[in-house]
């Protein structure tokens, strides 16, 4: 039971994070044509395309992406809930909803953040992946490093959003209590 409710989770948590990717790719009006990018508009088409002919989007934000984002984490806490937990609550499948999309949106931010400083020891010259990252978390990391400038060469402002965001989950968590 609990391989079945593993794998239910990661398949609809790891479509969870690439509708919110999309949507942060939009709010960060990262490059289109990239072919990270390209991936991402590919692999949520199918679903995001009808919504927005029901949802159209309203001062730049994609509102579909949104929505959809919502309604995955929803799906994903009533599955749970009618196959291993003998019954549904529809009040409590939105909340949890909410709280798993949320989750997952710190989540997200936090492996582009990992991946991002990564990419930066690693990568030599352009590489289109670690641009588009640099396109969606400069605009986070620009305010911390007008507090903290990199020291010697080591930008420590990657590590401090980190720990700002963990300090963010945790209070919010505690509060949700």
């Amino acid at each position: 039971m609990n391989a079945m409710q593993f794998l239910i989770g990661i398949i609809f948590d790891l479509f969870l994070m690439v509708v919110l990717l999309r949507f942060w790719l939009q709010l960060a009006k990262a490059d289109f044509y990239n072919p990270l990018s390209q991936t991402v508009v590919k692999a949520t088409s199918f679903a995001v395309n009808p919504l927005r002919k029901i949802i159209p989007g309203a001062g730049g934000l994609d509102l579909a992406s949104l929505v959809l984002a919502f309604l995955i984490g929803f799906a994903k806490v009533s599955l749970l809930m009618v196959l291993f937990y003998g019954g549904w609550n529809g009040i409590g499948a939105a909340i949890s909803g909410v709280m798993t999309v949320f989750k997952e949106a710190f989540s997200l931010v936090f492996w582009i953040l990992i991946i991002r400083a990564v990419l930066s020891w690693v990568s030599q010259g352009y590489n289109p992946t670690a641009a588009v990252f640099e396109q969606l978390t400069e605009p986070m990391l620009r305010p911390i490093r007008k507090v903290i400038p990199p020291l010697g060469g080591l930008d420590l402002s990657i590590l401090v959003l980190i720990i700002g965001m963990q300090f963010l989950q945790i209070l919010v968590t505690d509060l949700l209590r």
